[in-house]
């Protein structure tokens, strides 16, 4: 969620700033070293920082998002946001409507809230199958995930192997806090999610994502009727 910043706290600028110096270089390095990459922005505060970050330094990597289906209303305003602010047409992949028809066909239109492997069998057809389109033919992928987020993502690299889609993915914001990001938003005046205003720290599909109330887990939004170490939709999961 949006959360109130205190702009003149010394420390957390420094912060901030030591570690945009830190983004940049890592973003300048896959731009030079790893071309053709790509940035797979899903829209929540953390890609929005990094897309700041991209189109502020020039770079030449492809941003796109994935378009599922079935995105909050606010999320397709954050996309329109985009063109205006930056003037960038986000580059938006969508599910294979063959897939969408055979999975609601034979479990229903809301069957991912039955099961997890229903629910992950949604999240294939209409994240991951995508995602693996949108990443052919790249040797690296840029994603805005952070440690702090969830327990799954406990010990996140800034760098490592994706096997499962064979190329290098980076985690520039991994060591971010989630302070850090929203200061970096405030203070270059980021355009972000409406939602993160009504207590959406983490936001997905329309159906799969709750507000929180102070103090749960940020990430207690997504997939609220699962077990904390299953809340991942397949993105960024390594092949076993």
């Amino acid at each position: 969620m949006a959360i109130n910043i205190n702009l003149n706290d010394q420390q957390l600028l420094d912060s901030v700033a030591a570690k945009v110096e830190q983004a940049k270089a890592l973003l300048r390095k896959i731009a030079g070293e790893y071309s053709p990459a790509v940035f797979a922005n899903s829209l929540g505060a953390e890609d929005m920082v990094l897309t700041d970050l991209i189109l502020g330094e020039k770079l030449d990597i492809e941003i796109f998002s994935l378009d599922t289906g079935r995105l909050p209303l606010e999320t397709y305003d954050l996309i329109a946001r985009v063109k205006e602010h930056y003037g960038l047409a986000l580059k938006l992949f969508y599910p294979r409507h063959d897939l969408i028809e055979i999975y609601t066909r034979q479990n229903g239109i809301n069957a991912f809230y039955e099961s997890v492997e229903l629910r992950k069998g949604c999240c294939h057809a209409r994240k991951v199958e995508p995602l693996q389109r949108a990443l052919a033919g790249n040797k690296a992928w840029i994603t805005g995930m952070r440690a702090q987020q969830s327990a799954t993502r406990d010990g996140l690299p800034i760098q490592t192997f994706d096997d499962g889609n064979g190329l290098e993915k980076f985690n520039p914001l991994a060591d971010w806090s989630e302070k850090e990001v929203w200061a970096y938003i405030r203070l270059n005046e980021v355009p972000y999610n409406a939602l993160h205003d009504k207590f959406y720290p983490s936001i997905g599909c329309a159906p799969c994502t709750r507000a929180i109330t102070p103090g749960e887990d940020i990430r207690s939004g997504r997939w609220w009727w699962e077990n904390p170490d299953s809340k991942e939709c397949g993105l960024h999961v390594g092949k076993a």
